[in-house]
């Protein structure tokens, strides 16, 4: 077996080899920022729907429903959301070159 010959292998410009950790950074950051309008969107309904009028709710149950909002916003968000991530990350990472 011959080794591979570094000069022959094709050589990718940095910026096509991997993303840049600003790059990184900016999309994990656009999706944090989607989740939480997400999440802003979500409890603002469970709160409007959730009840019956005149009964109490158990205790904790507000945690829960805090706990499941969130885990069901980051998800959606993970997913692509309402698509606000994917626009700041395009933004970013045309600003990224200036």
């Amino acid at each position: 077996m011959n080794p591979i010959d570094s000069l022959s292998a094709p050589v990718l410009p940095p910026q096509v080899a991997a993303p840049s950790s600003t790059a990184l950074r900016g999309a994990k950051a656009a999706r944090e920022f989607e989740a939480q309008l997400i999440s802003n969107v979500l409890e603002s309904l469970e709160q409007t729907f959730a009840a019956i009028p005149g009964e109490d709710s158990p205790a904790g149950t507000d945690d829960y429903n805090y706990l499941g909002t969130q885990a069901l916003a980051g998800a959606l968000a993970d997913r692509g959301g309402f698509g606000i991530g994917a626009l700041i990350s395009r933004y970013l990472a045309g600003d990224e070159g200036k």
